[in-house]
């Protein structure tokens, strides 16, 4: 099974589907005229600005949301992975990936805007496959990314996140001999798996307000709290960040003597990662962006757009500075013999650690700083960041079970087996081991991307059309309004009401 589940990752994660975000992100960002760059005042601006309703949530609100699925292991964990098999090169390519994915978020994220609907309680809904059913016509094809949706996002993606909340506590927790009295560091996990299930429920079980309000209160806390040890951990190697910054640059483009001979492993890892990580084109965003209540989908645009400068410049970069300015890190060059990989040595920094345990290596980083602090608070920040993550997942995945069942409420027993699906995951996630939670990852994340990105790509024009809609009215002193109709924009039912 574990051969067929990583067969299937190879297939889906092919140098195609890294050439289609890094050529979809470049041609969005040509057709917005580079908005990432001419609108980031804008987008700091409306970051801070609107207001919530009954229905919807405040943009805010919308941007914690989203920035709570955004900002999980894939921030931590992800980027050392990155580092493992891309080595400092990679750290540039997801730059890369997080400019030019910026201007794809604001693609997608205004398109779930501009085709959102009220559900039977009266709430916003929207999301790829809203948008694909309403601009494209194809309900085939809106099914099969919303099933997609909540295979991914209610059951592969959450064990990922679990497995490194248990695998980074039990770290600390099981130090020496600390856990033998429950069993081991299994055992340890799978306690671990229970609580952080448990604390779920409660989160889940009262709905988008509860999961708004909450993640509103936490995630700009989290975010900060970790940027500012990243940045005392730089203070401290203040003698090594020239020289890190050398590596970053001359491996990306294959110049460096030793991680030279990887560019590629560079290339696809920072761009994989930074897929993982920061989301833009995989099709999550566009699920907070709908729920929130703006007077032009713009708006909610350009806010998700600043969501990727947010999480890639800022959240993973403090990652890789930490890895990079420490030394703390292991890269690995993959051979291929006889249909067999094997991981050849390049840079050992933190001996024995492999690349599937990424967290591990963020916890050595700031422990070689700061004695006794490193795997607690890594553990700590982990656990915010995933567990914040995964209560974003339920909420995608309950947006596209609502999809599914139409006009109608989603049938209580239909939610009850969801949300225990996504309870019951967490504690299998949590107690399996990491490789294959993160192949099940990959796979959810590579199939929502394929589906999505070839629909934006068609669909773009509406975005477009919106875009320049909003900046004329800016340019006149508005507060921008939107009027589908007046743009032939069809099918854009809840802006016609």
């Amino acid at each position: 099974m574990e051969a067929f589940f990583n067969w299937l990752n190879s297939i889906i994660w092919s140098n195609a589907l890294i050439a289609l975000c890094l050529g979809a992100g470049l041609w969005f960002s040509f057709r917005t005229r580079f908005m990432q760059v001419r609108g980031f005042a804008e987008m700091c601006r409306l970051t801070v600005s609107g207001q919530k309703s009954e229905a919807g949530v405040s943009s805010f609100q919308a941007l914690a949301i989203s920035m709570a699925g955004r900002m999980g292991i894939g921030n931590i964990a992800g980027v050392a992975t990155a580092v493992a098999y891309g080595g400092p090169g990679a750290v540039f390519w997801m730059w890369v990936m997080g400019f030019l994915g910026a201007s794809t978020s604001y693609i997608e994220c205004s398109l779930a805007q501009i085709y959102k609907v009220k559900d039977a309680e009266g709430r916003y809904r929207g999301g790829p496959a809203y948008y694909i059913e309403k601009a494209m016509g194809l309900k085939w094809y809106a099914l099969t990314f919303a099933v997609a949706t909540i295979i991914a996002t209610g059951l592969l993606l959450p064990g990922v996140q679990a497995n490194a909340i248990a695998d980074s506590a039990s770290n600390v927790l099981c130090a020496g001999s600390g856990c033998e009295t429950i069993g081991g560091a299994g055992a340890m996990k799978l306690w671990i798996g229970l609580a952080v299930a448990a604390l779920l429920a409660v989160i889940i079980f009262g709905g988008i307000k509860r999961i708004a309000n909450f993640a509103e209160f936490v995630v700009p806390f989290m975010a900060a709290g970790f940027i500012l040890m990243a940045v005392v951990v730089m203070v401290l190697n203040a003698d090594k960040v020239p020289g890190m910054f050398a590596d970053i640059f001359s491996s990306a483009f294959g110049a460096h003597a030793a991680f030279g001979a990887i560019i590629g492993q560079a290339i696809a890892w920072g761009v994989k990662r930074g897929i993982y990580a920061n989301e833009a084109g995989q099709g999550t965003g566009p699920h907070a962006a709908a729920a929130a209540e703006v007077s032009h989908p713009a708006k909610q645009g350009y806010v998700q757009a600043f969501a990727i400068y947010f999480d890639t410049m800022l959240v993973c970069t403090s990652t890789a500075f930490l890895l990079l300015s420490t030394g703390m890190y292991n890269t690995f060059r993959i051979v291929k013999e006889g249909g067999a990989e094997t991981l050849v040595p390049v840079f050992t920094g933190v001996p024995g650690l492999q690349p599937s345990e990424g967290a591990q290596f963020t916890q050595a980083a700031v422990e070689s700083v700061l004695p006794g602090w490193g795997a607690g608070f890594v553990a700590l920040a982990l656990f915010f960041f995933a567990f914040t993550t995964i209560m974003a997942y339920y909420y995608m995945a309950e947006t596209n079970l609502t999809y599914v069942a139409g006009v109608r409420k989603p049938h209580r027993l239909a939610i009850l087996l969801l949300r225990l699906g996504i309870i019951g995951m967490v504690v299998f996630g949590a107690y399996h081991n990491a490789a294959m939670a993160w192949t099940l990852g990959d796979i959810g994340v590579g199939l929502m991307a394929w589906l999505n990105i070839i629909a934006i790509l068609i669909l773009q024009k509406p975005a477009l059309l919106a875009l320049r809609d909003y900046e004329r009215q800016r340019k006149q002193g508005l507060d921008p309004v939107f009027n589908p109709d007046a743009l032939g924009i069809r099918n854009a039912s809840f802006w016609n009401k």
